[in-house]
């Protein structure tokens, strides 16, 4: 049972709570016993796991299956277990995993995919990708002055959804935004002060909806690539919504509308 903070493997995963550390070593920290399930269930070249005695009790079967595709398992001190995570009550578990960046998906075969420009709280990113994933979008594209996709926040509030939704990380949003225009996919701009809402808009065709930093919303170099620009209606005294609810409401309204064209047509 490995009980010092000072051991070098506790050394190793705190690097993890930082992007330098995520960089070099190329490694998710996956903290608790839902993303150690999920991360399994998905296949994913699993590496560390730490435990602490109570955890093992808990989750016999999960221990097992985990510690049998990992390169390294490690019975830890409660104590331990805490200086490794980010979390402020650890259910008793973290384990790593390498970082696999995913192919981007064929033009040919899209039908959904989401822009997320200068976002900066992890939790909602988690929520947009927990919410992308439900809906079955294809993919989502993150400016690199964004959080990063990989830190431990936002794993956790996607709640596992991480692992099921193409995620890719772009220098030049305006670049991905004009290969798919020009190549016939609607391009859906959201913004406050437009009186077009968003429940007007036809996103049953293959359509980038593209959301913006939480203050300053998206660019204008972004906007200017879009056939149409929408809002969401708000109360009077109301300035904004919450970037991941309104993420939310347009992609279940693109769900909505591809149910009822399926009805239709039958």
């Amino acid at each position: 049972m490995i009980t010092s903070i000072r051991n070098p493997l506790v050394k190793q995963i705190r690097r993890l709570h930082r992007t330098k550390g995520r960089r070099e070593e190329n490694l998710l920290l996956l903290e608790g016993t839902h993303l150690v399930q999920t991360a399994y269930e998905a296949n994913c070249s699993l590496i560390t796991l730490c435990y602490t005695e109570q955890w093992r009790a808990r989750y016999p079967q999960l221990w097992e299956n985990v510690s049998q595709r990992v390169t390294r398992s490690e019975l830890v001190s409660v104590e331990v277990l805490g200086s490794m995570t980010t979390t402020i009550n650890p259910d008793g578990v973290v384990l790593t995993s390498l970082f696999q960046p995913p192919t981007e998906p064929k033009i040919r075969d899209f039908n959904l995919g989401l822009i997320i420009e200068r976002l900066q709280d992890p939790g909602n990113l988690g929520t947009i990708i927990r919410t992308a994933a439900a809906t079955e979008v294809d993919g989502i594209w993150l400016s690199d002055d964004s959080v990063d996709i990989d830190h431990p926040k936002v794993l956790r509030a996607s709640a596992g959804a991480w692992f099921q939704v193409p995620m890719f990380v772009s220098s030049d949003l305006t670049n991905v935004v004009t290969k798919y225009r020009n190549n016939g996919v609607n391009i859906v701009a959201t913004l406050p002060n437009t009186t077009r809402t968003y429940w007007h808009s036809q996103l049953t065709k293959p359509t980038l909806i593209l959301v913006g930093n939480e203050g300053s919303g998206l660019s204008d170099s972004l906007v200017s690539l879009a056939n149409e620009i929408i809002s969401i209606p708000l109360g009077e005294g109301v300035e904004s919504l919450n970037v991941a609810i309104a993420t939310a409401l347009i992609l279940y309204e693109a769900k909505r509308q591809e149910i009822f064209k399926v009805i239709s047509e039958q």
